[in-house]
């Protein structure tokens, strides 16, 4: 028995079924991503004054990675108007872009995560700050207190609202410190434990590179396996790239929102 309103719209909603389902999951995942932005809104007003991080996030890097989803929503487009056109060909190539370009992404967001890994806050006894990248590692915690040493490519602060507003505060010169562990007081990498900042940055970030991977492997399955329908039934065939299209692009629009949001206010 043939499954209905595969091809052929509904008479009621006047869209085939598939289209029915992305939009209603659409409307789901818009009232997920709006608990967090609303959470993230609130958490940035509540915020003392000051002690909101600005800066901590490498702008060049994330404008590299809109423009990368940006183009795989125009590929994906074009995978899809090539199936229209009965272009196979054109779309296999179109999809492979999409796909690449995902990757992408992903491999430029995980370097950004690294990144905040690497980066380590170190609070030492007489009060200072050493911030900055791990470059050796040969402390040990034992008995509640830190043994060896670490080198840090950084530099020291006297106040830890120096680090907040990196935007406005003047540069230091960055350097190779060797740091005892007898010194140090507490030691902090910047991952989503540091604070609420970098909570609800990797949270939100964590969850669209989530979807960004989720929406590969569909497009990677309609590209490979998935293709073969185009052989025994390529309207409906068509049909499916346009769902993965569409949730293609909340997931490009979500982004669009993440990027000014967390990289340039």
């Amino acid at each position: 028995m043939d499954i209905p309103y595969t091809v052929q719209p509904r008479p009621d909603t006047g869209l085939y079924n598939a289209k029915v389902g992305i939009w209603l999951f659409l409307a789901s995942e818009v009232m997920l991503f709006g608990a967090l932005f609303s959470t993230y809104i609130l958490l940035r007003v509540g915020a003392p004054e000051g002690l909101w991080p600005h800066g901590w996030l490498n702008v060049p890097i994330g404008t590299c990675n809109t423009i990368v989803l940006i183009t795989s929503s125009i590929t994906t487009v074009m995978a899809w108007a090539s199936c229209k056109m009965n272009q196979f060909g054109r779309f296999k190539v179109f999809h492979a872009c999409t796909i690449l370009l995902a990757l992408t992404f992903v491999g430029i967001k995980s370097y950004e995560y690294r990144d905040k890994f690497m980066h380590y806050e170190v609070t030492l006894a007489d009060g200072r700050i050493a911030d900055g990248h791990m470059v050796e590692n040969k402390l040990t915690f034992a008995d509640n207190k830190w043994t060896g040493y670490a080198m840090i490519k950084g530099h020291y602060v006297e106040d830890r609202k120096e680090l907040y507003d990196l935007k406005a505060a003047k540069s230091h010169p960055h350097e190779e410190l060797r740091i005892e562990g007898s010194q140090i007081k507490k030691l902090d990498n910047y991952g989503p434990w540091h604070n609420t900042y970098t909570a609800i940055y990797f949270t939100l970030t964590g969850l669209h590179a989530l979807h960004v991977i989720g929406g590969a492997i569909v497009i990677g399955f309609l590209w490979g396996p998935g293709s073969k329908m185009w052989k025994t039934d390529p309207e409906r065939f068509t049909n499916r790239i346009e769902i993965s299209g569409l949730f293609w692009h909340f997931v490009d629009l979500v982004w669009i929102f993440l990027f000014p949001v967390l990289y340039l206010l």
